[in-house]
Protein backbone atom coordinates (compact mmCIF):
# COMPACT_ATOMS: atom_id res chain seq x y z
CA UNK A 1 0.00 0.00 0.00
CA UNK A 2 2.82 2.25 1.10
CA UNK A 3 4.64 1.72 -2.62
CA UNK A 4 0.87 2.56 -4.50
CA UNK A 5 0.57 5.76 -2.77
CA UNK A 6 4.42 6.92 -2.53
CA UNK A 7 4.58 7.43 -6.37
CA UNK A 8 1.70 9.41 -7.14
CA UNK A 9 2.19 11.50 -4.58
CA UNK A 10 5.94 12.34 -4.96
CA UNK A 11 4.94 12.91 -8.72
CA UNK A 12 1.75 15.07 -7.94
CA UNK A 13 4.72 16.84 -5.96
CA UNK A 14 7.05 17.47 -8.40
CA UNK A 15 4.43 18.21 -11.33
CA UNK A 16 3.53 21.46 -9.92
CA UNK A 17 7.50 22.78 -9.03
CA UNK A 18 7.93 25.01 -12.23
CA UNK A 19 4.52 26.53 -11.59
CA UNK A 20 5.31 27.44 -7.66
CA UNK A 21 9.03 28.82 -8.82
CA UNK A 22 7.06 31.33 -11.30
CA UNK A 23 4.40 32.17 -8.53
CA UNK A 24 7.34 32.85 -5.90
CA UNK A 25 8.77 35.08 -8.32
CA UNK A 26 6.00 37.18 -8.92
CA UNK A 27 4.79 37.08 -5.31
CA UNK A 28 8.72 38.25 -4.52
CA UNK A 29 8.57 41.18 -7.27
CA UNK A 30 11.37 39.17 -9.42
CA UNK A 31 9.57 38.05 -12.47
CA UNK A 32 11.51 38.67 -15.69
CA UNK A 33 11.00 41.71 -18.01
CA UNK A 34 8.66 40.30 -20.40
CA UNK A 35 8.21 42.61 -23.12
CA UNK A 36 11.56 44.07 -22.61
CA UNK A 37 13.14 43.44 -26.09
CA UNK A 38 17.01 42.26 -26.37
CA UNK A 39 17.66 45.47 -28.46
CA UNK A 40 16.23 47.59 -26.07
CA UNK A 41 18.28 46.43 -23.18
CA UNK A 42 21.33 46.87 -25.13
CA UNK A 43 20.44 50.58 -26.01
CA UNK A 44 19.95 50.73 -22.08
CA UNK A 45 23.73 48.80 -21.81
CA UNK A 46 22.36 46.34 -19.95
CA UNK A 47 21.36 48.88 -16.89
CA UNK A 48 17.57 48.02 -16.48
CA UNK A 49 17.14 44.60 -15.77
CA UNK A 50 14.16 44.47 -13.57
CA UNK A 51 11.15 46.33 -12.54
CA UNK A 52 9.03 45.88 -9.77
CA UNK A 53 5.46 46.90 -9.89
CA UNK A 54 4.69 44.33 -7.62
CA UNK A 55 0.65 44.36 -7.56
CA UNK A 56 0.43 40.67 -7.39
CA UNK A 57 1.90 40.97 -3.43
CA UNK A 58 -0.53 43.66 -3.04
CA UNK A 59 -3.59 41.52 -3.76
CA UNK A 60 -2.46 38.93 -1.75
CA UNK A 61 -1.47 41.22 0.97
CA UNK A 62 -5.26 43.04 1.06
CA UNK A 63 -6.90 39.85 0.82
CA UNK A 64 -5.13 38.40 3.92
CA UNK A 65 -5.28 41.38 6.28
CA UNK A 66 -8.68 40.44 6.38
CA UNK A 67 -8.61 36.86 7.41
CA UNK A 68 -8.43 37.31 11.37
CA UNK A 69 -9.74 34.36 13.31
CA UNK A 70 -11.61 35.71 16.34
CA UNK A 71 -12.63 32.41 18.25
CA UNK A 72 -14.43 28.96 17.59
CA UNK A 73 -17.69 27.94 19.01
CA UNK A 74 -18.70 24.71 20.17
CA UNK A 75 -15.40 23.55 20.90
CA UNK A 76 -12.78 24.63 24.25
CA UNK A 77 -9.94 24.75 21.75
CA UNK A 78 -8.24 28.32 22.71
CA UNK A 79 -6.03 27.58 24.95
CA UNK A 80 -4.48 24.89 22.31
CA UNK A 81 -4.67 27.53 19.53
CA UNK A 82 -2.56 30.08 21.55
CA UNK A 83 0.06 27.36 22.68
CA UNK A 84 0.63 26.51 18.86
CA UNK A 85 0.96 30.32 18.12
CA UNK A 86 -1.87 30.25 15.63
CA UNK A 87 -3.06 33.17 16.15
CA UNK A 88 0.16 34.35 14.71
CA UNK A 89 0.79 31.43 12.04
CA UNK A 90 -2.64 31.85 10.60
CA UNK A 91 -1.82 34.31 8.60
CA UNK A 92 0.51 33.05 7.10
CA UNK A 93 -1.27 29.68 6.43
CA UNK A 94 -3.27 32.50 4.45
CA UNK A 95 -1.03 33.62 2.64
CA UNK A 96 0.53 30.56 1.27
CA UNK A 97 -2.85 29.31 0.09
CA UNK A 98 -3.57 32.72 -1.83
CA UNK A 99 -0.24 32.95 -3.15
CA UNK A 100 0.02 29.28 -4.13
CA UNK A 101 -3.29 27.90 -4.23
CA UNK A 102 -2.40 25.14 -1.68
CA UNK A 103 -1.33 25.23 2.26
CA UNK A 104 -1.10 22.54 4.33
CA UNK A 105 -1.55 22.26 8.26
CA UNK A 106 -0.48 18.95 9.90
CA UNK A 107 -1.64 18.08 12.90
CA UNK A 108 0.28 15.27 15.58
CA UNK A 109 1.40 15.08 18.94
CA UNK A 110 4.43 16.39 20.51
CA UNK A 111 6.61 14.36 23.05
CA UNK A 112 4.25 15.25 25.98
CA UNK A 113 1.23 13.85 23.99
CA UNK A 114 0.08 17.36 23.41
CA UNK A 115 -1.28 18.87 19.79
CA UNK A 116 0.86 20.11 17.69
CA UNK A 117 0.17 21.74 14.33
CA UNK A 118 2.56 22.79 11.87
CA UNK A 119 1.86 24.99 8.99
CA UNK A 120 3.45 23.36 5.70
CA UNK A 121 3.81 25.14 2.05
CA UNK A 122 2.75 23.33 -1.06
CA UNK A 123 6.03 23.26 -2.23
CA UNK A 124 6.45 20.43 0.31
CA UNK A 125 3.28 18.63 0.89
CA UNK A 126 1.07 16.69 -1.66
CA UNK A 127 -2.55 15.25 -1.09
CA UNK A 128 -4.18 12.51 -2.84
CA UNK A 129 -8.36 12.85 -2.75
CA UNK A 130 -10.89 10.02 -3.17
CA UNK A 131 -12.93 11.82 -6.31
CA UNK A 132 -15.96 9.86 -5.49
CA UNK A 133 -16.05 11.50 -1.63
CA UNK A 134 -13.76 14.08 -1.94
CA UNK A 135 -12.12 12.47 1.43
CA UNK A 136 -8.56 12.61 1.99
CA UNK A 137 -7.08 9.36 0.89
CA UNK A 138 -3.24 10.13 1.74
CA UNK A 139 -0.34 13.10 2.01
CA UNK A 140 3.09 13.20 1.96
CA UNK A 141 5.37 15.73 3.04
CA UNK A 142 9.18 15.52 1.61
CA UNK A 143 11.93 17.83 2.51
CA UNK A 144 15.88 17.94 2.53
CA UNK A 145 18.84 17.67 4.99
CA UNK A 146 22.36 18.35 4.47
CA UNK A 147 22.94 14.81 2.66
CA UNK A 148 19.44 12.90 2.88
CA UNK A 149 16.14 13.25 1.38
CA UNK A 150 13.30 12.75 4.01
CA UNK A 151 9.88 12.09 3.51
CA UNK A 152 6.69 11.41 5.75
CA UNK A 153 3.17 9.60 4.50
CA UNK A 154 0.55 10.26 6.21
CA UNK A 155 -2.74 7.34 6.12
CA UNK A 156 -5.29 6.89 8.06
CA UNK A 157 -4.30 4.26 9.84
CA UNK A 158 -0.76 4.71 9.86
CA UNK A 159 1.92 7.19 9.67
CA UNK A 160 5.83 5.92 7.79
CA UNK A 161 8.81 7.73 7.62
CA UNK A 162 10.94 7.12 4.52
CA UNK A 163 14.73 8.49 3.44
CA UNK A 164 16.57 8.50 0.22
CA UNK A 165 20.53 8.59 0.92
CA UNK A 166 21.14 11.25 -1.65
CA UNK A 167 19.83 15.19 -1.79
CA UNK A 168 17.20 15.82 -4.73
CA UNK A 169 15.86 12.69 -4.76
CA UNK A 170 12.12 13.02 -6.39
CA UNK A 171 10.48 9.45 -6.74
CA UNK A 172 13.15 6.83 -6.74
CA UNK A 173 15.41 5.54 -3.91
CA UNK A 174 13.57 5.78 -0.74
CA UNK A 175 13.11 3.21 1.98
CA UNK A 176 11.52 2.74 5.19
CA UNK A 177 12.32 4.35 8.03
CA UNK A 178 10.07 3.72 10.45
CA UNK A 179 5.98 2.90 10.57
CA UNK A 180 3.82 4.09 13.61
CA UNK A 181 0.25 3.59 14.23
CA UNK A 182 -2.19 6.87 13.68
CA UNK A 183 -4.78 6.14 16.44
CA UNK A 184 -6.70 9.56 14.69
CA UNK A 185 -8.58 7.16 12.69
CA UNK A 186 -8.24 9.73 9.68
CA UNK A 187 -5.26 11.59 7.82
CA UNK A 188 -3.85 14.15 10.36
CA UNK A 189 -3.23 16.87 7.36
CA UNK A 190 -5.47 19.55 6.43
CA UNK A 191 -5.64 20.96 3.46
CA UNK A 192 -6.90 24.80 2.62
CA UNK A 193 -7.80 25.14 -0.78
CA UNK A 194 -8.18 28.30 -2.77
CA UNK A 195 -10.62 28.30 -4.86
CA UNK A 196 -14.66 29.44 -6.24
CA UNK A 197 -15.19 26.12 -8.54
CA UNK A 198 -15.69 22.74 -7.40
CA UNK A 199 -12.90 21.27 -9.50
CA UNK A 200 -10.29 23.70 -8.86
CA UNK A 201 -7.22 21.87 -7.53
CA UNK A 202 -6.00 24.92 -5.72
CA UNK A 203 -5.82 28.56 -7.68
CA UNK A 204 -3.50 31.35 -6.71
CA UNK A 205 -5.46 34.35 -6.13
CA UNK A 206 -2.46 35.97 -8.58
CA UNK A 207 -3.41 34.73 -11.15
CA UNK A 208 -5.58 37.25 -12.88
CA UNK A 209 -3.39 39.88 -12.42
CA UNK A 210 -0.17 38.37 -13.29
CA UNK A 211 -0.38 39.16 -17.37
CA UNK A 212 -1.59 42.74 -16.61
CA UNK A 213 1.21 42.83 -14.37
CA UNK A 214 3.62 42.12 -16.84
CA UNK A 215 1.41 44.51 -19.50
CA UNK A 216 2.43 47.26 -16.87
CA UNK A 217 5.66 46.88 -16.23
CA UNK A 218 6.31 47.01 -20.28
CA UNK A 219 4.86 50.21 -20.05
CA UNK A 220 6.71 51.64 -16.77
CA UNK A 221 10.12 49.61 -18.76
CA UNK A 222 8.82 51.87 -22.04
CA UNK A 223 8.58 55.10 -19.86
CA UNK A 224 12.23 54.58 -18.04
CA UNK A 225 13.55 54.33 -21.50
CA UNK A 226 11.87 57.53 -23.15
CA UNK A 227 13.25 59.01 -19.80
CA UNK A 228 16.66 57.89 -20.52
CA UNK A 229 16.83 58.82 -24.67
CA UNK A 230 14.16 60.89 -25.36
CA UNK A 231 12.29 62.75 -22.35
CA UNK A 232 15.67 64.55 -20.83
CA UNK A 233 16.42 67.89 -23.05
CA UNK A 234 19.75 67.45 -25.05
CA UNK A 235 21.73 70.14 -26.03
CA UNK A 236 23.43 70.58 -29.62
CA UNK A 237 26.27 73.03 -30.48
CA UNK A 238 27.39 74.16 -33.95
CA UNK A 239 30.44 75.58 -35.29
CA UNK A 240 32.49 73.08 -32.56
CA UNK A 241 35.59 70.64 -34.00
CA UNK A 242 35.12 67.27 -32.53
CA UNK A 243 37.99 65.73 -30.78
CA UNK A 244 39.66 62.06 -31.16
CA UNK A 245 40.93 60.36 -28.27
CA UNK A 246 43.10 57.07 -28.83
CA UNK A 247 41.43 53.95 -27.39
CA UNK A 248 43.44 51.92 -25.03
CA UNK A 249 43.23 48.39 -24.16
CA UNK A 250 42.22 47.16 -20.59
CA UNK A 251 45.44 47.37 -19.71
CA UNK A 252 46.05 50.92 -20.84
CA UNK A 253 47.94 50.42 -23.97
CA UNK A 254 47.24 52.29 -26.99
CA UNK A 255 45.44 50.17 -29.61
CA UNK A 256 46.28 52.72 -32.61
CA UNK A 257 42.97 53.12 -33.23
CA UNK A 258 41.03 56.46 -32.47
CA UNK A 259 37.59 57.34 -31.24
CA UNK A 260 35.94 60.66 -31.49
CA UNK A 261 35.12 62.25 -28.72
CA UNK A 262 32.14 65.37 -27.54
CA UNK A 263 34.07 68.28 -26.47
CA UNK A 264 31.52 69.27 -23.90
CA UNK A 265 31.37 66.66 -21.40
CA UNK A 266 27.72 66.09 -20.70
CA UNK A 267 28.32 67.24 -16.69
CA UNK A 268 29.21 70.92 -18.56
CA UNK A 269 27.67 73.47 -17.11
CA UNK A 270 29.46 76.63 -19.16
CA UNK A 271 29.91 75.88 -22.46
CA UNK A 272 32.53 78.23 -25.40
CA UNK A 273 32.64 78.38 -28.51
CA UNK A 274 36.16 80.11 -30.70
CA UNK A 275 34.05 79.94 -33.54
CA UNK A 276 31.97 83.46 -34.67
CA UNK A 277 29.25 81.78 -35.95
CA UNK A 278 28.76 78.69 -33.56
CA UNK A 279 25.50 78.63 -32.07
CA UNK A 280 24.04 76.67 -29.13
CA UNK A 281 20.68 74.97 -28.65
CA UNK A 282 18.83 72.40 -26.84
CA UNK A 283 15.93 69.83 -28.33
CA UNK A 284 12.76 70.07 -26.24
CA UNK A 285 12.14 66.72 -23.67
CA UNK A 286 9.19 64.48 -24.81
CA UNK A 287 6.00 64.18 -23.04
CA UNK A 288 5.46 61.26 -21.32
CA UNK A 289 1.48 61.92 -20.26
CA UNK A 290 0.94 59.20 -22.92
CA UNK A 291 2.35 56.58 -20.34
CA UNK A 292 0.43 57.82 -17.95
CA UNK A 293 -2.52 57.41 -19.85
CA UNK A 294 -1.64 53.68 -20.19
CA UNK A 295 -0.71 52.55 -16.81
CA UNK A 296 -3.54 53.78 -15.59
CA UNK A 297 -6.01 51.75 -18.19
CA UNK A 298 -3.78 48.93 -17.42
CA UNK A 299 -4.48 49.27 -13.44
CA UNK A 300 -8.17 50.19 -13.79
CA UNK A 301 -8.27 46.38 -15.80
CA UNK A 302 -6.22 45.46 -12.52
CA UNK A 303 -9.14 46.76 -10.25
CA UNK A 304 -11.49 45.06 -12.27
CA UNK A 305 -10.95 41.82 -12.31
CA UNK A 306 -8.73 41.72 -8.77
CA UNK A 307 -11.79 43.57 -7.00
CA UNK A 308 -8.54 45.82 -5.37
CA UNK A 309 -10.07 49.78 -4.89
CA UNK A 310 -8.56 52.15 -7.26
CA UNK A 311 -7.28 54.47 -4.41
CA UNK A 312 -5.32 51.14 -3.35
CA UNK A 313 -3.61 51.36 -6.43
CA UNK A 314 -2.38 54.93 -6.42
CA UNK A 315 -5.34 55.92 -9.08
CA UNK A 316 -8.65 57.61 -9.26
CA UNK A 317 -9.67 61.19 -7.72
CA UNK A 318 -6.59 63.47 -6.08
CA UNK A 319 -9.28 64.17 -3.51
CA UNK A 320 -9.82 62.21 -0.80
CA UNK A 321 -12.67 60.76 -0.55
CA UNK A 322 -15.18 59.78 2.22
CA UNK A 323 -14.94 56.84 4.59
CA UNK A 324 -18.54 55.47 2.90
CA UNK A 325 -17.27 55.88 -0.57
CA UNK A 326 -14.32 53.57 0.55
CA UNK A 327 -16.00 51.02 1.58
CA UNK A 328 -18.20 50.85 -1.12
CA UNK A 329 -15.31 51.12 -3.42
CA UNK A 330 -13.58 47.92 -1.27
CA UNK A 331 -17.31 45.90 -1.70
CA UNK A 332 -15.57 43.64 -4.00
CA UNK A 333 -12.98 42.78 -2.08
CA UNK A 334 -14.56 42.42 1.12
CA UNK A 335 -17.11 39.59 -1.02
CA UNK A 336 -13.95 37.99 -1.96
CA UNK A 337 -12.39 37.86 1.47
CA UNK A 338 -15.83 36.60 2.95
CA UNK A 339 -15.91 33.84 0.58
CA UNK A 340 -12.27 32.70 1.55
CA UNK A 341 -13.41 32.71 5.07
CA UNK A 342 -16.26 30.34 4.17
CA UNK A 343 -13.45 28.59 2.34
CA UNK A 344 -10.26 28.54 4.74
CA UNK A 345 -13.09 28.45 7.86
CA UNK A 346 -13.89 24.71 6.98
CA UNK A 347 -10.01 23.76 7.06
CA UNK A 348 -9.59 25.79 10.47
CA UNK A 349 -12.51 23.17 12.08
CA UNK A 350 -10.87 20.44 10.74
CA UNK A 351 -7.53 21.52 12.35
CA UNK A 352 -9.48 22.20 15.65
CA UNK A 353 -11.09 18.97 15.75
CA UNK A 354 -7.74 17.13 15.11
CA UNK A 355 -6.01 19.09 18.03
CA UNK A 356 -9.17 18.63 20.78
CA UNK A 357 -8.90 14.68 19.33
CA UNK A 358 -4.95 14.54 20.12
CA UNK A 359 -5.46 16.18 23.36
CA UNK A 360 -8.68 14.19 24.13
CA UNK A 361 -8.33 10.84 22.49
CA UNK A 362 -11.39 11.20 21.38
CA UNK A 363 -12.36 10.40 17.37
CA UNK A 364 -12.38 14.20 15.18
CA UNK A 365 -15.16 13.14 12.75
CA UNK A 366 -17.28 13.16 16.39
CA UNK A 367 -16.39 16.82 17.24
CA UNK A 368 -18.25 20.07 16.31
CA UNK A 369 -16.66 23.55 15.67
CA UNK A 370 -17.54 26.74 14.49
CA UNK A 371 -15.11 29.16 13.22
CA UNK A 372 -15.59 33.19 14.22
CA UNK A 373 -13.89 35.54 12.07
CA UNK A 374 -13.56 39.38 12.51
CA UNK A 375 -15.55 41.39 9.64
CA UNK A 376 -14.01 41.27 6.56
CA UNK A 377 -15.17 44.95 5.47
CA UNK A 378 -13.08 48.17 6.12
CA UNK A 379 -14.57 49.76 9.26
CA UNK A 380 -13.07 52.09 12.41
CA UNK A 381 -13.66 51.35 15.93
CA UNK A 382 -15.62 53.88 16.45
CA UNK A 383 -17.93 53.40 13.77
CA UNK A 384 -18.09 49.35 14.43
CA UNK A 385 -18.93 50.46 18.31
CA UNK A 386 -21.14 52.87 17.39
CA UNK A 387 -23.39 50.90 15.58
CA UNK A 388 -23.07 48.31 18.08
CA UNK A 389 -24.01 50.11 21.32
CA UNK A 390 -27.03 51.41 19.07
CA UNK A 391 -28.33 48.27 18.35
CA UNK A 392 -27.30 47.34 22.61
CA UNK A 393 -29.06 50.12 24.23
CA UNK A 394 -32.38 49.56 21.75
CA UNK A 395 -32.24 46.49 23.39
CA UNK A 396 -31.91 44.46 20.37
CA UNK A 397 -28.12 42.81 21.26
CA UNK A 398 -27.33 41.29 24.40
CA UNK A 399 -24.51 42.84 25.60
CA UNK A 400 -22.42 39.15 25.28
CA UNK A 401 -23.58 39.38 21.68
CA UNK A 402 -23.10 42.98 21.24
CA UNK A 403 -19.27 42.42 22.71
CA UNK A 404 -18.53 39.61 20.44
CA UNK A 405 -19.82 41.93 17.97
CA UNK A 406 -17.03 44.40 18.81
CA UNK A 407 -14.43 41.24 17.85
CA UNK A 408 -13.94 40.52 21.72
CA UNK A 409 -13.04 36.81 22.45
CA UNK A 410 -15.19 34.19 24.14
CA UNK A 411 -12.32 34.40 27.36
CA UNK A 412 -12.58 38.65 27.35
CA UNK A 413 -16.44 38.39 28.12
CA UNK A 414 -15.96 36.37 30.67
CA UNK A 415 -13.63 38.49 32.10
CA UNK A 416 -15.52 41.64 31.73
CA UNK A 417 -18.85 39.74 32.90
CA UNK A 418 -16.70 39.08 36.19
CA UNK A 419 -15.62 42.46 36.43
CA UNK A 420 -18.25 44.18 35.99
CA UNK A 421 -20.20 42.09 38.53
CA UNK A 422 -17.35 42.68 41.11
CA UNK A 423 -17.84 46.43 40.30
CA UNK A 424 -21.96 45.67 41.24
CA UNK A 425 -20.69 44.40 44.53
CA UNK A 426 -18.36 47.11 45.23
CA UNK A 427 -20.75 50.18 44.41
CA UNK A 428 -23.82 47.97 46.01
CA UNK A 429 -24.97 50.51 48.96
CA UNK A 430 -24.43 47.63 51.87
CA UNK A 431 -21.35 46.73 50.44
CA UNK A 432 -20.51 50.39 51.21
CA UNK A 433 -21.39 50.42 54.40
CA UNK A 434 -19.64 47.53 54.91
CA UNK A 435 -16.04 48.61 54.12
Amino acid sequence: MTEKLLTPLLQKLDEKAAKYSLLDKYAAGEQPLSFLSPSAREALGNRLTAVSVNVPRLLVESMAERLRILDFTGIDVWPLWLANDLDQVAGLVHREALTLGDAYCTVWADSQGKPLVSAESARQVSMLTDPGTRQTVAALKRWETDRTTEAVLYGPDTITRLRAEQTGATVAGFRTVEVIANPLGVVPVVRFKNGSRLLDDGVSEMRDVLTLTDALVKLMSDMLVASEYTARPRRWASGLELEESEVLDAEGNPTGEVEVVNPIGESDRLMVNEQADGKFGQLPGSDLAGYENGINIIMRQIAAVSGLPEHSLGIGSDNPTSADSIRASEAALTAKAEARQATFGRSWEAVVRLMVAVRDGVDPTGLQAQVRWADAATRSTAQEADAVTKLFTSGLLPASVALARLGYSTDEIDAIRIARRAEAIDNFPIAGALR
